[in-house]
């Protein structure tokens, strides 16, 4: 499917060479999907994709202008410089308010390639069919309750070179994978899901690290059927554990997106906050470009959009607010280096501050230690959908719930939403798991375009608002 490709900077310059003024920036990126869906013993979807081009943008006149092109030669590229250097004159003359120049930083040059791109490349799309037609039945298959079963893989291959007339010359290669398996059991007309997910940077090995396609499909099934016996939790603010999926599950929502400059600016309840108290001393919380801890985290990338070097910015040092996110334009605005964090969907979008592997810092405590300290609770495990505001409120779903009495884990219920306003649930934290976990690898985050992230941590114990039925 993916050959050896060139690289694409020497293009990029040789475009950019004759149009020196002011500052551009041009993106070449080549992105390519494979996808296939299994349902019900049938083949669904099986889909390879590709786009293919370079974005341009110029500031100027205290403005920024866009433009873009899906021919990759220089005379486009030199074409879009000008409609996009046009496009900024023309925004300039109706804004009253002018934007900073972009931030001066170290800037990446050179070749950055992920493992795993010849490994995935290599695999055919009839494989990719038999894994999940052998998935699929298997979870089908594994009990007379389950209903119906869906089994799905797909990867992206992206490369991307990065030039910008202050000095950026950068080069990247990735690939992310990506495998779900959904089982639905019904008894007595009562309909319950049980799901696994995982999507990693890297390759296939990468992606079937922690459990085999077969042990994934096995969990979904067993989580489907416990479930029609399980019983619902009685409502109230309670002592929880949460699992490393809906730690990220916080993290990203409902802290993250509140910590992005861009948000920051715009009035987020972290704004003004810097060097403040927000959380218990045992929680640090970051934000990497790097897979941090174990290989293969979802939203990892060596050098952003803007060709600044991706690093670990640390958003919570022990409770206390220490960085925002940033591109090179609100670093610039807010007077601190960039972090790193512009982040384009497409070769035809411009880039936003989004985050890459968002997570809190493991800690000391087992998690029999943890259950231990807790007389009554919860202990929940599997993160499904939810919402989250500029404010930090939250509402999250969870899968799995077990109920905690007297410092043991005993029976089996439904899993419930939770909510509540994120700094207080992270001030509220009294112990942190030792052991660490990305886990929110598979999907994507939205803002305006959407983008591969992780996210995840240790087991969590924290106080939370539950669902009752």
């Amino acid at each position: 499917m993916q050959t050896e490709s060139q690289d694409p900077t020497d293009l990029l310059c040789e475009a950019l060479r004759s149009k020196e003024g002011g500052f551009v920036e041009l993106r070449y990126h080549k992105k390519r999907s494979r996808a296939v869906v299994v349902e019900k013993g049938r083949v669904d979807t099986a889909q390879s994709t590709e786009h293919t081009g370079v974005g341009v943008r110029v500031h100027e006149a205290g403005t920024w202008g866009f433009a873009s092109t899906d021919e990759a030669e220089v005379g486009s590229i030199r074409r879009a410089i000008d409609q996009a250097r046009e496009a900024a004159r023309a925004g300039a003359s109706a804004r009253k308010q002018r934007s900073v120049s972009p931030a001066a930083t170290t800037l990446a040059r050179g070749r950055f390639e992920s493992s795993g791109v010849a490994e995935a490349a290599a695999r055919s799309t009839e494989s990719l069919i038999e894994l999940a037609l052998k998935s699929e039945a298997q979870t089908r298959g594994s009990s007379g309750s389950i209903r119906s079963a869906s089994s799905s893989y797909s990867e992206v291959f992206e490369e991307k070179g990065i030039v910008t007339s202050d000095g950026a010359k950068a080069w990247t290669r990735l690939v992310r994978p990506e495998f779900r398996v959904v089982a639905v059991a019904e008894k007595a007309g009562d309909m319950q899901r049980g799901a696994e997910m995982v999507g990693v940077t890297g390759g296939w090995e990468c992606l079937f690290a922690a459990k085999s396609a077969a042990e994934l499909s096995d969990s979904a099934a067993r989580q489907a059927v416990d479930l029609l016996d399980a019983g619902y939790p009685e409502g109230g603010r309670v002592r929880v554990l949460l699992s490393p999926a809906i730690v990220g599950l916080l993290t990203h929502e409902a802290i993250g997106h509140t910590v992005e400059a861009d948000f920051v600016a715009a009035g987020s309840c972290a704004a003004g906050k810097l060097g403040t108290r927000v959380a218990s001393e045992l929680v640090t919380l970051c934000d990497s470009g790097l897979s941090e801890f174990h290989d293969g985290a979802g939203g990892t990338l060596a050098v952003d959009d803007e060709g600044v070097p991706t690093r670990n910015t640390t958003i919570i040092r022990q409770g206390v607010l220490s960085s925002y996110l940033h591109d090179r334009e609100s670093a610039a605005q807010f007077g601190v280096e960039p972090t790193g964090n512009a982040r384009a969907w497409e070769y035809d979008n411009e880039p936003l501050i989004r985050m890459r592997n968002t997570y809190i810092a493991p800690g000391s405590s087992s998690l029999e230690e943890l259950i231990a300290a807790i007389d009554e609770g919860y202990l929940l495990e599997g993160a499904s959908n939810g919402q989250a505001d500029s404010n930090g409120e939250f509402m999250f779903g969870t899968r799995l719930a077990w109920k905690i009495e007297k410092g043991k884990k005993t029976k089996l219920l439904r899993g419930v939403n939770i909510s509540g306003q994120a700094f207080e649930v992270l001030q509220s934290v009294d112990g942190v798991g030792s052991a660490f976990r990305w886990d929110l690898g598979s999907g994507h985050c939205g803002k305006g375009q959407p983008a591969k992230v992780d996210a995840g941590g240790p087991w969590l114990s924290c106080r939370v608002l539950v669902g009752g039925r």
